[in-house]
């Protein structure tokens, strides 16, 4: 199955034809992609990421993009655009930089976010790292995102044209190197993914009928809980409330997130009647803490790692912020300080999880992003 490449294209560089190596995930997005650079008169060369040391014969339903399956579906879809294709195995790196570090942040007590892992560690550095290498001036993938070029050269990332589709969020750890040498042809146009599929049908692209992939592509069945204890095993602890009553069981920390409501199993309801939900999370006593929906207001947080999206910023500043992958936009004040980000709420924010990242914009400019490492809550949890 593994193949790596020779070397790079040859062909003249003429005008604004470039070098493209496109990821080619076997689905219908990165296949369309694909097929556009190629028609933009670009020298396009596909290559399948081999993420999986044992990747499946078949998915199961519509989750991962590991498999030999859609390392065949990339394979034809590249052979009806026309194009040169290899399979990389990246599965080592992918392991130790996504697989692990999701691992890792359970076990910690925090909610990572592998789909920006990858796109740092994987696609955009491993890969794009390879493909400099090997010649190449560009890679391509799939994602819904715009590169705007400044009149001085510079690179900006922005929102997708369709906001119903936009991937920036996750693309918001790209540093002002890695935007120099990214290409996303589905980001520039208004579009839906019904568009999407009827022009790959038109392409005579077979992976136009293709279902999405969801969740997260190393957790073929989609149990994100069942995945954590097979790794790092059962234990009991307690389920308590903010006085410290102890209220029920779980078999590991790992398996619960800020802000979850359902699966709590505890037994006796709480005094007001109202849901309760995870409010703390702590692996060093295995306990995890929960209180009504008021208890989760967010006024600030603290990140740390900053990635900026070209220059980081002078000094404070009001941006919007957008906290999770389909989340919405919401109005902070940002301060960065050195490798810290402080971030305050213009009104208070539900379901903030350390570990997840915070990603800035100006407008549809992204600015950049951090991991959130702590938070500051309206006031003390009442019990309950």
């Amino acid at each position: 199955m593994m193949s790596e490449f020779p070397g790079a294209p040859t062909g003249p560089r003429n005008g604004s034809r470039l070098r493209v190596l496109a990821a080619m995930s076997g689905g219908v997005d990165s296949a369309v992609a694909a097929a556009r650079a190629a028609e933009a008169g670009h020298d396009v060369t596909g290559v399948h990421l081999a993420l999986s040391a044992n990747p499946q014969s078949f998915r199961t339903g519509a989750r991962g993009c590991c498999t030999i399956e859609d390392s065949r579906d990339a394979r034809r879809a590249a052979d009806v655009i026309g194009i040169p294709f290899y399979v990389w195995d990246l599965a080592e790196r992918f392991r130790e930089d996504v697989v692990e570090d999701f691992v890792n942040e359970y076990a910690a007590g925090r909610t990572p976010n592998p789909c920006l892992r990858c796109n740092e560690k994987i696609k955009f550095a491993a890969l794009l790292d390879k493909a400099i290498a090997l010649g190449f001036d560009a890679v391509c993938t799939g994602h819904y995102a715009k590169i705007v070029t400044r009149p001085d050269g510079s690179r900006e990332l922005h929102r997708a044209s369709d906001m119903a589709k936009d991937q920036s969020y996750v693309l918001g750890v790209l540093d002002e190197r890695q935007l120099a040498h990214a290409m996303f042809p589905l980001g520039d146009t208004v579009t839906t993914k019904e568009k999407i599929r009827a022009e790959a049908e038109r392409r005579g692209l077979a992976v136009a009928k293709k279902p999405d992939s969801h969740d997260i592509c190393f957790i073929a069945d989609g149990d994100t809980q069942g995945f954590l204890a097979r790794r790092l095993g059962t234990a009991e602890g307690d389920i308590v409330d903010t006085s410290g009553a102890r209220l029920g069981t779980h078999n590991g920390a790992y398996g619960f997130t800020i802000g979850q409501r359902k699966g709590l199993r505890i037994g006796t309801p709480a005094p007001d009647g109202k849901p309760r939900y995870v409010l703390d999370i702590s692996p060093v006593d295995n306990t995890v803490t929960v209180g009504p929906a008021e208890a989760l207001d967010v006024v600030a947080l603290t990140a740390i790692r900053p990635r900026w999206c070209g220059a980081p910023p002078a000094g404070p500043g009001h941006y919007t912020a957008q906290l999770r992958a389909h989340g919405d936009d919401v109005p902070v004040t940002a301060e960065p300080s050195g490798d810290e980000l402080r971030v305050t709420f213009a009104a208070p924010v539900r379901g903030v999880a350390p570990g997840q990242a915070v990603v800035l914009y100006d407008g549809t400019r992204v600015v950049g992003s951090a991991t959130i490492a702590a938070t500051e809550r309206r006031s003390p949890a009442p019990a309950g």
